[in-house]
């Protein structure tokens, strides 16, 4: 009998491996149509003379209370031509983060058929970490200078569990974070176990748009820090219910396992050994379990109540 049930198991693995292969081939397939438009190499190259030809390029770019003089002495500020300077040795050619780009957008056109290429434009906002991208239905500005290595010198004042994230290769897992927050709904967060199935949204979310990435790319964690939080997701989750934290409104909670932070805040001796945002790790493995084990899409998914993601999920940690 223990064998029959091993030998069904391998059989729906094997069947699901194939059936992912063939939607990957099929998104692979769908055309995008899309340009990046270096807004910062125009802004590094144009002349004073240029500026009001560069505004009619980008005038969402521009706003009618700041001065021309302005614009015209932040071109000569050296700490911006420093920032040019050093996202042109980084982004050469930008083909990389495009080809990425592309891959994103074949996978939001095949899960929503709505979904239109916006403009991608990209610009230096003076190392803003706090905002590294915005999205709208038609545009996609992306401030590069964020994003310039994890062990820049630009970034040595900044903490590390926010600069470790800080390169290249997580342009996409943000422009994915910031599309799914376009389409999750969620009423009024109350409890940490909302917080967590927020956040585990957004990373199923990624799971299915930027299937090409690592699980530690998508989370933001280091490969160590993921593997943290697998080896230990069972006493991690023995934590929250004994300790009754997931119904628990105290707004101290998501601060101390959702929010960016140096580690997650169970205070124990081994909290200095724990990676940041563990609430949204275990939120992200309660959503799966509940696509799992229940019939139904994408969208739906995102649409639906964390308790009730929750109840059905069945979510148990391995053992």
């Amino acid at each position: 009998m223990k064998q029959f049930v091993l030998f069904t198991l391998l059989c729906v693995s094997v069947f699901s491996c194939k059936n992912e292969d063939a939607v990957e081939n099929e998104i692979s397939k769908i055309e995008t149509d899309f340009i990046v438009e270096r807004f910062d190499r125009a802004f590094a190259e144009v002349k004073p003379e240029g500026l009001s030809d560069l505004k009619k390029a980008f005038p969402f770019l521009f706003y009618n209370r700041i001065p021309d003089s302005l614009w015209v002495e932040r071109m000569q500020d050296s700490n911006q031509i420093m920032l040019n300077n050093e996202t042109d040795k980084i982004f050469e050619d930008f083909k990389n983060e495009t080809h990425e780009i592309e891959q994103l957008f074949q996978h939001l056109k095949y899960y929503d058929k709505s979904f239109t290429e916006p403009r991608i434009v990209t610009l230096t906002n003076f190392v803003d970490y706090r905002n590294k991208l915005a999205v709208t239905d038609t545009v996609a500005v992306i401030a590069i200078d964020n994003y310039l290595g994890n062990d820049h010198e630009v970034y040595s004042g900044i903490p590390v569990f926010l600069s470790q994230n800080m390169k290249p290769s997580q342009i996409v897992v943000d422009l994915a974070k910031a599309y799914s927050e376009r389409q999750i709904f969620q009423s009024r967060k109350k409890t940490l176990l909302d917080e967590m199935v927020y956040f585990g949204k957004q990373l199923y979310f990624k799971d299915k748009m930027i299937p090409f990435k690592t699980d530690a790319e998508k989370i933001g964690y280091t490969p160590e820090q993921l593997e943290f939080a697998r080896l230990n997701e069972g006493v991690i989750w023995t934590e929250f219910v004994e300790k009754e934290m997931l119904y628990n409104t105290d707004s101290s909670l998501p601060a101390r396992f959702i929010a960016d932070a140096p580690f997650s805040k169970f205070y124990l001796e081994l909290d200095s050994k724990t990676p940041g945002r563990l609430g949204q790790y275990m939120g992200w493995q309660i959503v799966r379990a509940y696509m799992k084990n229940n019939d139904v899409s994408l969208q739906e998914m995102l649409q639906t109540d964390a308790n009730e993601i929750f109840n059905k999920s069945n979510y148990k940690p391995p053992k």
